[in-house]
């Protein structure tokens, strides 16, 4: 779940032309976080999740969700 999450947190990040920087200083979460996030080390809370979907425009479930 971890790497799923992280890999759309990514591609949405990137789709959107948003760097990990930007994603920080609209979420309030550091780079590093975002950065270990993406790639599946971190294990976001519920909330954290909803904060950082928020950050980068999409509902919360397209980060939770499969292609």
């Amino acid at each position: 779940m971890r790497r799923l999450v992280g890999r759309n947190f990514a591609r949405v990040r990137q789709e959107r032309g948003l760097t990990q920087e930007k994603v920080a200083e609209i979420s309030g979460f550091s780079q590093q976080y975002i950065s270990g996030l993406e790639r599946g080390h971190r294990n976001p809370t519920v909330v954290t999740l909803f904060e950082l979907a928020q950050a980068i425009g999409v509902a919360p479930i397209e980060l939770l969700t499969s292609d």
